[in-house]
């Protein structure tokens, strides 16, 4: 009788919760696939068996520093927290213990006194005081011409790094995008947030702003929730416990 009140009035209390049920089932699946095909290798010991990993989640640039900007005013920083703050909130459904680097456009500075390296060390201060903490920074790419697309994960020092990027951007091309011809790869050490993290670190760029069809896709609130659950998905592979 309620289902039968909820057609009729077109207001059903449970609807999100059942969303919320089947999402979880949906990447479920998605995850035992990759893990089936991918032959992905179970967790090191590194990742600390007594403690629970936490997810830090940086979104790129943020308040003044609004990063690359697309061709119609669309600003990286703000890419970078929405696709955050769905990842986020993705991984609290999960019951995964989260840190963010920020977690709106606020700063703590003012213009004239901005400094993108005292930013970048304060960040980095943030990442290494997280107890078995995981480092994910989202950012977006740019390039002078609209040709490059797609995404690409660059990963931190460390065998534990590659491992985790590779993995992520193996999940990314097999949900999202299986024509991307990219390979994962070391960040550069000039990239200072993953080469100072004391802990295994990525960094997502998840698509070009100088690529039409990427900035569609990368606006849409539809894609951005499959390029949260993609990551989340990696992540929750590469902490799974060892059998």
């Amino acid at each position: 009788m309620k289902s039968e009140t909820h057609e009729r009035t077109g207001r059903d209390p449970y609807r999100k919760q059942r969303l919320l049920t089947v999402l979880a089932a949906i990447l479920l699946l998605i995850g035992a696939f990759w893990a089936a095909h991918l032959e992905i290798r179970p967790a090191q010991p590194t990742l600390s068996a007594v403690s629970r990993p936490c997810l830090i989640i940086d979104p790129g640039h943020g308040g003044i520093d609004g990063g690359a900007l697309a061709y119609n005013g669309v600003k990286e920083s703000d890419l970078n927290l929405s696709i955050a703050l769905k990842l986020r909130d993705l991984a609290a459904f999960y019951g995964c213990e989260t840190v963010m680097t920020r977690q709106d456009d606020s700063r703590r500075t003012d213009i004239l006194s901005y400094s993108e390296h005292e930013d970048l060390v304060h960040r980095a201060e943030l990442v290494n005081g997280v107890p078995n903490g995981l480092l994910l920074s989202i950012h977006q790419n740019c390039f002078p011409t609209s040709q490059p697309s797609g995404a690409q994960v660059l990963y931190g020092p460390g065998e534990e790094s590659r491992r985790w990027g590779e993995l992520t951007h193996s999940c990314i091309l097999s949900a999202l995008q299986p024509e991307n011809r990219r390979v994962a790869e070391p960040a550069s050490p000039g990239l200072y947030l993953t080469a100072h993290a004391q802990c295994p670190a990525i960094l997502v760029e998840c698509g070009f702003l100088s690529n039409l069809s990427d900035l569609q896709l990368l606006s849409s609130e539809k894609y951005q929730r499959s390029f949260a659950a993609a990551l989340l998905s990696a992540y929750l592979q590469y902490t799974a416990p060892v059998a």
